[in-house]
């Protein structure tokens, strides 16, 4: 029994022992630096990327929302020039119907005093 415990523990012993040679192994510390600069260089690059793929988002949609407000300015500009068009037409039309207005008015004042005339001359 004493023969099996010792064999365990020259055998953990001997796995330690294996492990801190591993560690202190100087290849393996400058295998893991450079894993560690490649893991960096590649954060960086992927940081880049999403920087820049940020900024075309922003500025397509600052063109996106200068697109629409140059938009919303001509509908606005045409709406302006259509009722502006509207009211002259609207205007046009008044003063038409006014003179025809007027000119019945002075059409029928003639011919009253035509009557009247008429009746004036007959009661003489």
């Amino acid at each position: 029994m004493n023969d099996r415990l010792s064999a365990a523990k020259e055998a953990r012993k001997a796995q330690l022992d294996r492990a801190k040679a591993i560690a202190e192994d100087p290849e393996r510390a400058e295998r893991l630096r450079a894993r560690a600069e490649i893991v960096q260089a590649r954060n960086a690059r992927i940081a880049e990327r999403k920087a820049a793929e940020q900024a075309l988002r922003q500025r397509q949609e600052a063109e996106e929302a200068a697109r629409r407000a140059a938009e919303e300015a001509a509908r606005e500009a045409a709406r302006k020039l259509e009722e502006e068009a509207r009211a002259a037409r609207q205007a046009d039309t008044a003063a038409r119907q006014a003179e025809a207005a007027a000119e019945r008015d002075a059409i029928l004042a003639a011919r009253r005093a035509g009557r009247k005339a008429r009746k004036r001359k007959g009661k003489r």
